[in-house]
């Protein structure tokens, strides 16, 4: 801000843009900074710069994995202070993951302590847990001596830290990995090595191997939790090859005889990334809401593997479908998706194919392995050169020993000396017939003369000219490999091909936790099985009071037998019902609310408020509650005295808050629902005045407002029933006497029109009788 400030061309109408142009800098150095230092892995070593840095400075401290442990604290303090200058709470998190054997496939790092559970639980604190590396890390780090990368300087410049990891197997899909970046993210699953490394030398062997043909050799995720991979394989294939998708994983499971015909299933392994603890509290959840009428109870009987039992509520109850319930409403099946977004060349962030992950592993590996062989023919160059001087001083030991005896200055004496035949020693029948040549000849170099020098006496034997000649030949020898394996592209293919082949013999099957976990299976046409299916069919007597207070008494009791309720309430609906019923709620917003009679409290108290059972508005009052029948038609009307006729299939809702059937606007309420029985509805308004019109002229819909009933004036609609004509209309009066009229002739009318004053008699409520 103080260079914006002072920058003279700054002007009010400059000065916004530039402003908006620093913040824009500012936050693509900080996106840019998340993208490639925190937040995306290398392809080609598969590690995040923390993970990278955690590793290094575990071998800087070398903590192999046949060695000794060491304090996390320690760990993540020298990762801190040498290479990563962010927080030690971070570090450690990072060290721990790689130390769970259930969110990492492959564990990168050896833990001693509490690392962590399955369940959630969390590490314990660093200085209480003791860590080293483990095999797979030190396969990640092998060459690192041997200049096969290339190191830059730590943050502050005082050490020097490896950009890439030489990696001699594909850990980016081995381990997988996730991030969250600006913009952007990656969640890539982990797969088995050894499948992977037979797709890497497929490749090796067909550089233009299609994406399908890899899927032969790695057909999908190997989680280090197991599981069973239900996707269908061309979805699976299209993943891989686009570098998005997602995996379908359940759970394995298992039934448990307990004799009798009793049983019972056990769970053994569980989805990956999916909480033991949260997943048990999830599944309580779902019995206590009844989601799965027919799971009894859920038990937790693990120890060091998974063992969750779910206890079924009758033994009649098919295996099959009650794990297909809990697939539905539990984290036993979950959707892992994929997104295998990376970085190429530590630079560019790619969403890459399986094929394009790989090859570049495979190309990372290449110039790794062309690296080592360069620093491998400079030291075996050094080595020849120490080696011709030794061979000089052997042939010429004699006057070696003088100017190292008698010069003042036998560095440079040796070097400026011309060692030819002159000097040779003397040789004599008796001794040692040397395989060398008899001088030779030139000048020592400064670096075979300060070999020389530091040779110790005791090597001035004859048997060492033997193992001089033997170690510059096996020398020439191997110069000889790594020249042809330098100028032969074909030869660098083939070595890989066989480091390859030792990692899938190191880490494959045989390798503790090698052999694949996650198992694949078809998900199968599951069908829809009926709530009512799977509750035990029980008489119910449902029970809703004035207030709103509902609740399901045991058996069909007497529906006039008087029954307890609040103070100030009192009973409004009553009626038999059995448990595989479900029950229909009209409100006066014009909803249709659905409740499954199985999930009503049970009849010993007094219930529990309707509103706490479906989302139902403080301003909303219940008009009816029924039994749904299915089949049957239900005539429905506001208080302005709309109406319509709608199939009994419309009123079903499927979640709490309900579906909008009748609709209705400002203070018209919703007012009649009743079912149709009879081919006449009968309409009284507020004013009195009753209307009688065939059936046949009311619109049968599933939603809506509805064709007008009766005309008002004042007021609006009082009540609307059915009936049948020949059967006449029927209402008590005010005796409390049914009272029938089969000549309506004089009421009978038009839809929409004002109809005719009551009969004598009609009830003062205006409400009609069914």
């Amino acid at each position: 801000m103080s260079d914006m400030i002072d920058d003279p061309k700054m002007n009010p109408a400059t000065g916004v843009e530039s402003l908006r142009r620093a913040i824009g800098d500012r936050y693509l150095t900080y996106a840019l900074s998340t993208i490639m230092h925190r937040a995306l892995p290398d392809a080609r070593d598969g590690l995040k710069p923390v993970h990278r840095r955690i590793l290094f400075a575990m071998r800087e401290l070398r903590l192999a994995s046949n060695g000794g442990f060491r304090k996390s604290a320690k760990i993540s303090g020298d990762v801190m202070g040498n290479y990563h200058p962010h927080g030690d709470a971070a570090i450690y998190d990072a060290m721990a993951r790689l130390a769970q054997d259930f969110n990492v496939r492959y564990p990168l790092v050896d833990g001693q302590g509490n690392f962590g559970n399955i369940d959630g639980d969390n590490p314990a604190a660093s200085r209480y847990t003791e860590a080293r590396m483990t095999a797979v890390a030190e396969a990640l780090l092998e060459g690192l001596n041997e200049n096969a990368v290339d190191f830059r300087e730590n943050y502050d410049g005082t050490l020097r830290e490896p950009v890439v990891l030489p990696a001699s197997f594909p850990n980016l899909l081995a381990n997988g990995s996730s991030g969250i970046a600006v913009g952007m993210a990656t969640n890539i699953p982990p797969h088995n090595i050894a499948e992977l490394c037979d797709a890497c030398l497929h490749l090796v062997k067909v550089p233009e191997a299609r994406d399908e043909t890899l899927l032969n050799f790695v057909p999908g995720p190997d989680f280090p939790t197991g599981g069973v991979i239900v996707e269908p394989r061309e979805n699976i294939a299209n993943a891989y090859a686009t570098g998005r998708g997602s995996f379908r994983l359940r759970c394995k499971w298992e039934v448990e005889d307990l004799g009798r015909g009793q049983w019972q299933i056990v769970v053994t392994e569980i989805p990956y990334q999916v909480q033991k603890s949260k997943l048990i509290e999830k599944i309580a959840e779902v019995i206590q809401t009844k989601k799965v009428p027919i799971l009894a109870d859920v038990r937790d009987e693990s120890a060091d593997d998974i063992r969750l039992i779910l206890e079924p509520k009758s033994k009649n109850v098919e295996p099959e479908v009650l794990m297909n319930m809990m697939y539905r409403n539990s984290d036993l099946e979950v959707r892992f998706s994929m997104n295998m977004n990376v970085l190429i060349d530590g630079l560019t962030p790619k969403v890459c194919s399986m094929k394009e992950v790989l090859r570049a592993f495979l190309d990372h590996r290449r110039e790794v392995l062309q690296r080592r062989s360069e620093h491998r023919l400079e030291k075996i160059d050094h080595r020849l050169e120490v080696l011709e001087g030794f061979i000089i001083a052997f042939l010429n030991l004699d006057r070696v020993i003088d100017i190292i005896r008698y010069d003042d200055d036998p560095k440079a004496a040796l070097m400026a000396e011309e060692w030819g035949k002159d000097h040779a020693r003397a040789m004599t029948e008796k001794d040692y017939v040397s395989p060398l040549p008899a001088t030779g000849d030139g000048e020592l170099t400064e670096v075979q003369v300060e070999a020389i020098l530091n040779m110790r006496l005791r090597s001035l034997r004859r048997l060492e000219e033997i193992e001089l000649v033997a170690e510059r030949d096996a020398l020439m020898a191997e110069r000889a490999e790594l020249e042809d394996l330098m100028e032969h592209p074909e030869l660098q293919w083939d070595a890989i091909a066989a480091q390859l082949k030792d990692t899938k013999k190191k880490f494959g099957k045989d390798y503790a936790g090698g052999a694949r976990r996650t198992q694949f299976a078809e998900a199968g046409v599951v069908e829809e099985v009926p709530l009512e299916a799977m509750i035990d069919r029980e008489p119910v007597t449902v029970v809703c009071s004035k207030m709103g207070w509902i609740r399901a008494m045991s058996g069909h009791i007497d529906l006039t037998r008087e029954l307890k309720f609040k103070d100030g309430d009192e009973g409004r609906f009553i009626f038999h019902a059995e448990t595989t019923d479900r029950i229909l709620i009209f409100a006066s917003n014009g909803r249709f609310y659905t409740v499954g009679a199985s999930l009503l409290p049970g009849g010993r108290g007094m219930g529990e408020p309707v509103r706490l059972i479906v989302d139902l508005p403080n301003e909303a009052e219940i008009v009816d509650l029924f039994i749904y029948r299915e089949g049957v038609k239900m005539l429905v009307a506001s208080s302005a005295g709309d109406g319509f006729v709608v199939p009994s299939s419309e009123l079903l809702a499927q979640t709490r808050t309900g579906k909008q059937v009748l609709n209705v606007r400002g203070d018209v309420r919703a007012q009649v629902c009743h079912e149709v029985k009879g081919d006449h509805v009968a309409v009284v308004g507020e004013n009195r005045k009753v209307l009688v019109f065939p059936i046949s002229e009311l619109p049968e819909m599933g939603r809506g407002k509805g064709v007008r009933l009766q005309k008002y004036k004042d007021g609006g609609m009082s009540d609307a029933t059915t009936f049948m004509m020949d059967a006449g209309l029927s209402w008590l009066d005010p005796a409390g006497r049914t009272r029938t009229e089969t000549e309506l002739t004089e009421w009978t009318g038009k839809r929409a029109t004002a109809g005719r004053m009551a009969p004598r008699g009609f009830p003062r409520d205006n409400k009609f009788t069914s």
